[in-house]
């Protein structure tokens, strides 16, 4: 079982930044892990965040990643400066798996997306960066 940590993630910027994102909260019973971005000064809501959980439900693992992109932006009004989100990106992920599913069966599922993911995977990219659609 692994414990709620600190993870670092990359983005595809020119230059690569990598986003440390650090232990928020752990929701019990369902155990769901909350690791954000720190150091920002913004709420928790404001900050780039991947919220991870995973249950057993009817001999089904059910595992859920979300990543949280809020953008931010500063806001005067009668002197009092605060934060208002002008918009935000979410990806979100769901994986199940039978409970009888082999840990090779489960690994080779996460590489086959992970590398379903990658910039020159076209399919991929093209729909879900690029915003255009699948044609035949």
């Amino acid at each position: 079982m692994p414990a709620l940590q600190s993870i670092v993630v990359t983005d595809r910027a020119t230059t690569p930044v990598n986003h440390t994102l650090v232990p928020r909260s752990l929701s019990q019973p369902n155990s769901v892990g909350v690791v954000s971005e720190s150091g920002s000064g913004l709420p928790l809501a404001g900050q780039l965040r991947l919220t991870i959980s995973n249950r057993r439900v009817n001999g089904k693992m059910r595992s859920r990643l979300t990543l949280t992109a809020p953008v931010m932006q500063q806001q005067t009004i009668n002197g009092v400066t605060s934060y208002t989100m002008v918009r935000s990106a979410v990806a979100d992920l769901s994986v199940v798996f039978d409970e009888t599913s082999t840990l090779q069966e489960r690994t080779d599922l996460v590489g086959m997306l992970a590398s379903a993911l990658a910039t020159n995977k076209v399919l991929v990219h093209s729909t879900i960066v690029d915003g255009e659609t699948v044609w035949g």
